[in-house]
């Protein structure tokens, strides 16, 4: 089986100053993986790499083919931070822009796309408050849509970039449960995290990566204690792993 992602030889660059250099990575269809690196390691940035949203050298394959011909295979949920939540639109309006898509040029949702909406607002349990502005939701709930979004576009792959960042506990459990479902529907998951207990429990995969990868594999054998410390160097000691 080709892989879902294959990245060879990517650099990115601000002002000349290198963010990743030489990034290889390959990542397995129906697989559930977590990037793990402090603040500022890159992880965003590969992220938006990956969704053509910034300039790079290097291949991306998506699915065995050029990146540019496969991202609507892709969603995507940004961070929280890069969102307006003041915009005046409902629950139900974000989440059925997953469906945008799937229509030709100036075509209306029909029954069947807002059925599908609805569906998608089931499964993250938030069907009592579709019709709310989402600048009046919880951080929770806001997360919730974005994911139900995902959910409507019916992908093959979905990148969320710090999903479980200010949430409660029913919603990280309502996420990781989706995630479970959407593993077992052959999707791929790919989640910036930073819970390293989560990971451990749920994540079949690991990055680590601090501007290039450290370490990748199975998540029981690569979140060793030496790996994360030479992941996060001084920004965590090595005696903060023993939980490891």
């Amino acid at each position: 089986m080709k892989p879902a992602l294959a990245i060879k030889n990517l650099t990115v660059s601000y002002d000349n100053h290198p963010i990743l250099h030489n990034l290889n990575l390959s990542i397995d269809q129906g697989s559930l993986v977590a990037f793990v690196g402090p603040n500022g390691s890159g992880k965003s940035t590969l992220m938006q790499s990956i969704m053509g949203l910034l300039p790079s050298s290097g291949t991306i394959a998506i699915f065995d083919q050029p990146s540019q011909y496969q991202r609507h295979k892709i969603a995507y949920i940004p961070q929280r931070s890069c969102v307006d939540w003041t915009f005046p639109i409902s629950a139900f309006d974000v989440v059925m822009m997953g469906r945008y898509g799937h229509l030709k040029f100036g075509q209306r949702p029909s029954d069947q796309d807002r059925i599908i909406t609805q569906q998608a607002l089931e499964k993250v349990a938030l069907t009592k408050i579709a019709n709310q502005p989402i600048g009046q939701l919880s951080g929770g709930q806001q997360q919730r849509v974005f994911l139900a979004r995902a959910l409507a576009q019916q992908a093959d792959m979905y990148i969320m970039d710090e999903p479980f960042a200010g949430v409660d506990r029913v919603t990280e459990e309502i996420m990781l449960n989706l995630f479970l479902q959407l593993k077992q529907d052959k999707k791929t998951i790919i989640v910036v995290h930073h819970d390293i207990m989560t990971v451990k429990k749920y994540f079949d995969s690991v990055f680590l990566m601090n501007r290039k990868i450290i370490a990748h594999g199975p998540t029981a054998t690569t979140l060793t204690a030496a790996n994360m410390n030479q992941t996060f160097r001084s920004c965590i000691d090595i005696h903060d792993l023993n939980f490891l």
